[in-house]
């Protein structure tokens, strides 16, 4: 894994326009995957779609892969990836992986991560070939879907939507450490996103049912505290100096900002006339916030400065997990882009 410059700051080099070679001469994209099917593209300089591409059945998310060069449109019902050449903006042929709702890649590059959702699985692959290295299975992870890693690389915790759970797991073994159980019962939609803190001294874990954030020690061995943000809440996106943390609310069209150190409330944006404000990512110099509005069919365009309404973009039914490019960083650990 690359060395972690500052223990403080772990995003210290995913800081506003830090793009690393050859990321730079990449195409400026937005990445949209629709749950009806198909990825739209659009263009952040004047935000209209410019490419529509008929793949997938479900598509979840477009996750950019370790090396930052390819990022692949996931369709989970279909069990394919979709790969975008990050240079230019252009799909190459798909590719064969197992129920992939979500994806990630270990801190130190060697593994590509299916985050099975429907089959409670992990499922490891060589993230050049395309094959399958190993399997974690999870049975008491009901809805595994989003994961963070550990400042050494060495933990990966997954929640689990449909249990109330995160699952440990040790990367160089693929073995499932603990369990750990949320406080509440949950019916349906549970917690979700999962973020480091900066300093690694916690675990930040959306709860949509919860309405809010559970915080978990930087060990993942307990459930410390919770926060409440809005109902939905869901999507977790760190500023680019990463003092702050974005929370999305899908269920009352609300982004909740938070101290991302020490998880205080600073100020809550509210969409105008509500809306579902769902996954996304930064633009490279951090001065929007570009998220899927889940059940409205657009994608929103959020000012970092004010929290004001830049731009409503029509996309059609069920976008979901889109992602901005390029990033700043020197790896990916994969979901909408989470650089380090």
């Amino acid at each position: 894994m690359p060395p972690v410059p500052d223990p403080h700051n772990i995003y210290a080099d995913a800081g506003a326009g830090m793009l690393t070679d050859p990321v730079p001469t990449d195409r400026p994209l937005v990445y949209v995957p629709r749950n009806s099917g198909g990825v739209w593209v659009i263009d952040p300089a004047t935000y209209t779609v410019v490419a529509r591409y008929p793949f997938g059945r479900e598509n979840q998310h477009v996750v950019p892969s370790w090396d930052m060069r390819t990022l692949y449109a996931t369709d989970d019902v279909g069990s394919q990836i979709l790969p975008f050449d990050a240079r230019t903006g252009q799909p190459r042929a798909p590719i064969n992986v197992i129920d992939p709702y979500n994806m990630y890649f270990t801190p130190d590059g060697r593994y590509a991560i299916s985050v099975a959702e429907a089959l409670r699985t992990l499922v490891w692959y060589d993230p050049h070939t395309w094959q399958v290295r190993d399997r974690t299975p999870i049975p008491a992870c009901a809805g595994i879907d989003h994961a963070d890693f550990s400042p050494d690389g060495r933990t990966a915790v997954f929640t689990c939507e449909f249990a109330g759970r995160a699952a440990v797991v040790d990367v160089p073994t693929h073995a499932v450490l603990r369990v750990l159980d949320f406080p509440v019962r949950h019916t349906r939609m549970g917690p979700q996103d999962i973020k480091l803190a900066p300093d690694g001294s916690a675990y930040y874990v959306a709860d949509s049912e919860a309405g809010g954030v559970w915080v978990l020690d930087g060990a993942a061995t307990k459930v410390q505290r919770f926060i409440r943000t809005g109902n939905g809440a869901h999507g977790l996106y760190l500023s680019r100096d990463a003092r702050q943390l974005y929370v999305t609310n899908r269920m009352n069209g609300t982004v909740s900002v938070l101290d991302a150190y020490t998880g205080a409330t600073i100020t809550t944006w509210h969409l105008p006339g509500g809306g579902s404000p769902d996954m996304g990512n930064l633009t490279a110099d951090g001065t929007q916030l570009w998220l899927s509005g889940r059940y409205n069919g657009v994608v929103y365009v959020i000012s970092t400065r004010d929290g004001s309404l830049i731009k409503s973009i029509p996309v059609g039914d069920g976008p979901h997990g889109l992602s901005v490019w390029p990033q700043p960083g020197r790896y990916s650990l994969g979901h909408t882009g989470v650089t380090r």
